[in-house]
């Protein structure tokens, strides 16, 4: 199995890029791992939330395949422990998911398209974060399932 990352819009904060940057290397003893960004929108002054949205979605289409399995990170999904985490992506590869593709939206959310085609909506806090920490935190995550998954010592209850 194969887990994608697919974001709206670069970060330049050093701090974020250097922790996505030691998850990602831990993360590559236990699967392959993607982050794929996409670029901010331009010329949005004019454009409503809803066009927005909208045209972010056209992109996010763009790089999901039909066979992929999607999660929209969404603060209306359901929220989960981290073993609970662990054993939603342990049910996917068990599953024979060959992709499985987390999206980070813009700062207005998703548009109804994306929410029709994923497959599962997860909230990682009831708090709002920017879209650039959430890519750390998410990254994090995605290696305590892992650590979750071999028993390792890195996650305690």
């Amino acid at each position: 199995m194969k887990i994608t990352l697919i974001a709206i819009g670069k970060t330049d904060d050093s701090y974020i890029l250097e922790g996505v940057d030691k998850y990602l290397k831990r993360l590559k003893h236990y699967i392959k791992f993607d982050i794929q960004i996409i670029p901010d929108l331009k010329k949005t002054k004019n454009l409503s939330q809803d066009e927005q949205k909208y045209k972010e979605a056209e992109l996010f289409l763009k790089h999901i395949h039909p066979n992929d399995v999607v999660v929209i990170l969404d603060e209306r999904g359901v929220e989960m422990s981290s073993t609970h985490f662990a054993d939603l992506i342990n049910k996917k590869m068990i599953g024979s998911v060959a992709n499985l593709v987390f999206l980070i939206g813009g700062p207005y959310g998703f548009d109804n398209a994306l929410y029709q085609r994923a497959n599962h909506k997860l909230s990682l806090s009831k708090m709002t974060f920017s879209h650039q920490m959430i890519r750390l935190f998410f990254v994090e995550q995605v290696y305590r399932a892992f650590t979750i998954l071999k028993g390792e010592p890195y996650h305690h209850e």
